[in-house]
């Protein structure tokens, strides 16, 4: 199979798919904001990740939907292959499954893998660094959320050598708990990592409730299994400080 109208319904994928054949991407979502210009290669915005516009995914013929096990629902899924159309499921939580995936994706559709696919294998798939800090990754507030220890995110942090931590029992069923702000300042974590995404942290809106030293980083380079993985450890290694 060489596909040639894809329709993904994955940020971090979008961007991933875009690097090799841009054209092929018929249908994207409103959150699939790397590259900027894909409607110049005709994508046709799909509406959200959680509520995809399915007539108009159907519409547009495509050979393959990719969506992921975390980002998008399993009914949405259900509902796609009962109108016909073929569905690619991705399953994430780790830094290495990410590389895998994305390698595994481009040779369902036919596609050559990208020179920044095996870099990013190089640069983070290797053992695991000893752990030179602890820190806490609030994604959201009022309700405060938290990257939980099963996540991509926190696995890409470990791979940098630091120990994603929470006010919460580490194998609590929710990946993202909700934990009040008060315990997140006194989990034991060495910093806070506020990111600009989903929930857009700056210095004037989060360091404020807490103690324990903010840096604000990336959401990107610190959620995204792209091109950006390139370079994610420069990014997110080099956060911008902010006094507690």
């Amino acid at each position: 199979m060489t596909a040639r109208r894809v329709v993904s319904l994955v940020p971090s994928i979008t961007e991933a798919l875009a690097t090799v054949h841009p054209e092929a991407l018929v249908g994207v979502t409103d959150w699939c904001t790397h590259p900027p210009d894909l409607e110049s290669y005709g994508a046709r915005r799909v509406r959200g990740t959680k509520n995809p516009d399915l007539a108009a995914i159907e519409a547009l013929r495509p050979d393959l939907v990719v969506v992921n096990r975390e980002e998008n629902r399993e009914l949405d899924v259900r509902r796609m292959r009962e109108r016909g159309l073929r569905v690619e499921v991705t399953d994430i939580e780790t830094v290495p499954e990410g590389v895998a995936e994305l390698e595994r994706l481009l040779d369902l559709l036919g596609w050559e893998r990208p020179a920044w696919l095996a870099e990013a294998r190089s640069l983070w798939c290797g053992p695991l660094p000893p752990v030179t800090r602890r820190v806490v990754v609030p994604i959201w507030r009022d309700p405060w959320m938290v990257v939980g220890p099963r996540t991509f995110t926190a696995d890409l942090c470990r791979r940098l050598g630091w120990e994603v931590v929470q006010a919460q029992d580490p194998d609590a069923p929710d990946r993202y708990p909700t934990v009040p702000v008060e315990e997140l300042d006194r989990c034991g974590a060495d910093a806070v990592l506020l990111p600009d995404e989903p929930y857009v942290f700056t210095a004037d809106d989060g360091p404020e409730c807490f103690t324990t030293p903010v840096e604000l980083v990336s959401g990107r380079a610190l959620t995204w299994y792209g091109p950006s993985l390139v370079a994610a450890a420069r990014d997110v290694a080099r956060p911008t400080l902010t006094e507690g």
